[in-house]
């Protein structure tokens, strides 16, 4: 799932040959800023982290290059010249109604946009020229055979035509040097792998045409404002080269120091940033309202975002509100959220800020990921990088507006790893909560899952070693044998050692009602006091359909186990119930808000592996069966290290969930006495003591 999708998409044709463009149309009056791409090793989604932050304040089209993506692969080298591809840029600009643009681009790209603004004057208000390939020969010996390709010997005809995966597998390596940038080397590797040799062979003699002095001349031209934006790290175009182009164009030059070739990619944010302010300063000044209120006059207020992953966060951090709003009365608590916690929040009339409605959507993306009970939780987040790139530029505009005393994030993993990133944009205290920590790989991800989540661990590590108190407090939700002892990774500490270290214990947040009472339940629902009653609950997400189905399908085996037993399926907020296929004699519910006190009234329970379903069924004494996703390793390994240490819960995988082992198990766990689980009920207090400590 894209983070913003395109409002047009449209194609031009020059001499046959046919080039992509798309269209995000942002509010006016302001400048378009055109993305261009790069060479033909990659297409125009690799500008996917800058199109959702930049289509918020301007419209924002990107051009495909010839060869790969939405272009036509030409066989003649002739149609790679860079006079053709700045002509597909104007033949754009005239397609969709622009006079005059801000041009961006990277590597070839960044060269394009200088030639277009030399060539086109009359359509370019500025460029941004970031590592730009002007010129850009290919080492020596491309035409060479030879024995062996080491290295740069491997920028060469014949070893293109005979491993093309390997040479793009090379150039990732040298575009992409930067540590823990394992997702944008990925993302290169997928889209060379979608040109082939022969179309890049064809592009050489373009890429080699320009000289220096052509170079210089060229830049000479431009009347207009440039930004040349270049790491210093830089092993695909020189980063000496960048600060000669700066020269020759008379432009604002950046250093990132330490940076490779691809800052859009690994430094999305700083690149954002920008490129947003260099598109304001050519436009005319934006009118703006504010005020400006004393701190003597202002109530302390607290920003608290909850991630939509699920409605057990946000039900917890309800809970931890209200216990933080009694301790301090003052407060005004903002809430940044999506659905379908924004649902929860406005039925309990807590404020949702109105910068939520610009979120991209987290839980369609996990539901697009999920496929029938098999959720790779840790790859589906991985993929998830331009929408958690987005969302935490909308966070970081309402903290530079909203003069906030403290922010509260609730395992919104985009918050903590960009302020790390990025520490200068923290604007206030910063707390952190989860009830894991520690990405782990699934078994048969072999040893490269493991390798990357141990990357992941190790970044984690990095990052709170470097910047200790960028998170002035980090609290587990749990308690210190909740955490399981796995190691992070190869030298790293285990999960349990790390976060002793570095976290305070709030014990578990208890996210229901006070305790009610259960005949009354019974009573209100229709359900008979002789009645035995199974809940069937798959959480706040859409990724439990299969399983709703699969027990719905198994109702005639466990009727037959159970005598008169009623089904009662629970979809929750993202599934339409209508949509679901159930024999006659299932009740089907759309989400319930008060859904703890449907379970506590339960005899029994089927339910995904999510923690705060299971933990609010251990509680309440009620037997359960819980189905992790496929996986999902919080599910697979977090959530039943913490049950099987309280000795709750019947796991089921869903491979062996059968209609006859369903109904076996649910008769089975009837045939049980209720045991409630002891844990401290006072966690949603003592995190909201841990969070008050920080507002002043």
């Amino acid at each position: 799932m894209r983070a913003r999708e395109p409002d047009e998409v449209g194609t031009i044709t020059r001499d046959r040959v046919r080039v992509g463009y798309e269209v995000f149309e942002g509010p006016a009056p302001g400048p378009t800023i055109v993305l261009l791409t790069s060479w033909a090793i990659v297409h125009m989604r690799q500008w996917k982290a800058q199109v959702p932050f930049l289509a918020r304040e301007f419209r924002v089209i990107t051009v495909e290059g010839r060869g790969n993506g939405a272009a036509d692969r030409p066989a003649d080298p002739e149609a790679y010249r860079d006079t053709e591809m700045v002509d597909d840029v104007v033949a754009v600009l005239d397609a969709t109604g622009t006079d005059r643009a801000v041009v961006v681009g990277l590597s070839m790209g960044g060269r394009r946009a200088l030639e277009l603004a030399a060539w086109h004057p009359d359509r370019v208000l500025g460029v941004v020229a970031i590592g730009p390939a002007l010129p850009w020969p290919l080492p020596d010996g491309f035409d060479e055979v030879r024995d062996t390709y080491e290295g740069w010997e491997k920028a060469n005809r014949h070893y293109w035509k005979a491993d093309h995966r390997g040479w793009v597998e090379f150039f990732a390596s040298r575009v992409v040097t930067d540590a823990h940038a394992t997702k944008p080397f990925e993302d290169i590797v997928t889209w060379g792998l979608e040109t082939d040799a022969e179309t890049l062979i064809a592009t050489v003699p373009g890429i080699a045409e320009r000289t220096t002095a052509d170079a210089e001349a060229i830049c000479r031209a431009i009347r207009c404002p440039v930004l040349v934006v270049h790491g210093d790290a830089d092993e695909v175009t020189p980063y000496e080269l960048g600060v000669a182009i700066a020269g020759w164009t008379g432009a604002t030059f950046v250093t990132l120091p330490g940076a490779g070739h691809a800052p859009p990619l690994r430094e999305p944010v700083r690149v954002n940033l920008l490129l947003r302010d260099f598109a304001r300063s050519l436009a005319p000044p934006r009118p703006r309202r504010t005020t400006w209120t004393p701190a003597r006059l202002r109530r302390p207020r607290v920003l608290l975002v909850s991630s939509p992953i699920g409605l057990g966060h946000a039900r917890r951090d309800v809970a931890i509100a209200r216990e933080l709003a009694a301790a301090r009365p003052d407060l005004e608590i903002d809430w940044l959220a999506q659905h379908p916690v924004t649902e929860l929040l406005e039925r309990d009339g807590l404020r949702v800020h109105p910068a939520s409605a610009l979120l991209a959507s987290e839980s369609a993306h996990i539901e697009d990921e999920a496929g029938e009970r098999d959720l790779h939780a840790f790859q589906a987040i991985r993929r998830m990088d331009a929408i958690l790139v987005a969302n935490f530029h909308v966070f970081a505009d309402v903290v530079d507006e909203g003069r906030h005393d403290l922010v509260v994030a609730d395992e919104s993993w985009e918050i903590d790893h960009f302020l790390h990133e990025n520490p200068e944009l923290k604007r206030a205290p910063f707390a952190w909560l989860t009830d894991f920590v520690g990405w782990l790989p699934m078994p048969d991800g072999g040893a490269s899952e493991a390798a990357l989540t141990a990357d992941h661990n190790a970044e984690m590590v990095e990052h709170v070693a470097r910047h200790p108190r960028l998170r002035d407090r980090s609290v587990f939700v749990g308690e210190p044998d909740d955490l399981v002892t796995d190691p992070l990774g190869p030298g790293l500490p285990t999960v349990r050692d790390w976060t002793c270290e570095h976290f305070a214990f709030s014990g578990w947040v208890a996210t229901g009602a006070p305790a009610c009472d259960r005949e009354e339940v019974r009573a209100e629902l229709g359900w008979r006091p002789d009645e035995r009653v199974c809940v069937v609950s798959v959480g706040g997400s859409g990724v439990g359909r299969a399983l709703l189905e699969r027990v719905a399908g198994a109702f005639p085996a466990i009727r037959d186990a159970v005598p008169g037993l009623r089904l009662v399926l629970v979809a929750g907020p993202r599934i339409d119930p209508a949509s679901l296929r159930v024999p006659a004699g299932v009740e089907v519910r759309g989400h319930v808000p008060d859904l703890d006190r449907e379970l506590a009234a339960a005899d029994v329970a089927v339910v995904q592996g999510g923690l705060t379903t299971t933990m609010e069924l251990a509680c309440a004494g009620v037997p359960f069966v819980y189905v992790p996703l496929e996986h999902h390793f919080e599910q697979q390994f977090h959530v039943p290290h913490r049950l099987a240490r309280l000795g709750a819960g019947t796991r089921l995988d869903y491979a062996d969930a059968t209609p006859e082992v369903i109904a076996a198990t649910v008769a089975g766990l009837l045939a049980r006495p209720p045991r409630p689980v002891t844990v401290r009920a006072d966690g949603a207090r003592r995190a909201a003591a841990l969070l008050a400590e920080l507002v002043s």
